[in-house]
């Protein structure tokens, strides 16, 4: 099944509550949060307060992307808020299993983020414990970014370890997702799709996120 989850990080700050609105009835699935904290990535897009106002407007499930150095630091603020999904980056943390386990443990889907320049194999003892990974296919920091096409390696290195190992993982991707690729990312595996400036540069966001499901065989 075919998840698309837009980036909010792309969405009107002016006018966020409408924002939220318009791309949920326009069929979006899920929301996603790009949580930056200047230090692990160059640059600060927003943290608790915000994430606290927009769960009091989501009907759709939230799917937060930590590119924190102090990952710990959400978790029980994200779960307070009702978010759904938390994905942190490995080396942000001392113990990734811990942390996993906590995720999972305050009653959310525990994920971890990979940079394009992470080898997928840096993960794989831990696989069968997560819920889902999400492989960046940007540089991330900023949105509006073209598409890495390493990425696809990535994918079917984590899906030939999934088989093999039996664990039934989602795969998400992030950056650079439009109709022209969504297709061969789904073929490849992967079943939750952000997009941010596909969505939110257009003047009609049913027809993008439409566009993106029927270009998926």
């Amino acid at each position: 099944m075919v998840k698309i989850a837009p980036s909010i990080l792309s969405a009107d700050f002016m006018k966020l509550g409408e924002e939220i609105r318009s791309i949920e009835n326009a069929g979006a699935d899920i929301i996603h949060l790009d949580v930056m904290d200047g230090h692990f990535v160059p640059n600060t897009t927003f943290g608790m307060p915000i994430i606290g106002q927009i769960a009091k407007i989501a009907t759709k499930p939230m799917d937060a992307h930590l590119m924190v150095t102090n990952p710990h630091d959400y978790f029980q603020p994200l779960a307070e808020a009702g978010v759904t999904y938390v994905s942190f980056h490995p080396e942000t943390v001392f113990h990734v299993h811990r942390e996993v386990r906590l995720i999972q443990e305050l009653g959310m889907k525990a994920g971890l983020a990979l940079n394009p320049g992470k080898p997928v194999q840096d993960i794989f003892p831990i696989l069968p414990e997560l819920d889902f990974v999400l492989l960046m296919s940007v540089n991330p920091g900023y949105g509006g970014q073209k598409f890495l096409p390493l990425v696809y390696d990535k994918i079917k290195m984590l899906k030939d370890e999934m088989t093999r190992i039996g664990a039934e993982v989602e795969i998400e991707i992030d950056g650079g997702v439009t109709h022209t690729n969504i297709g061969s990312l789904a073929e490849a595996g992967v079943t939750m799709f952000v997009a941010g400036s596909y969505i939110f540069q257009s003047d009609h966001y049913e027809k993008q996120i439409e566009r993106l499901r029927c270009s998926v065989n």
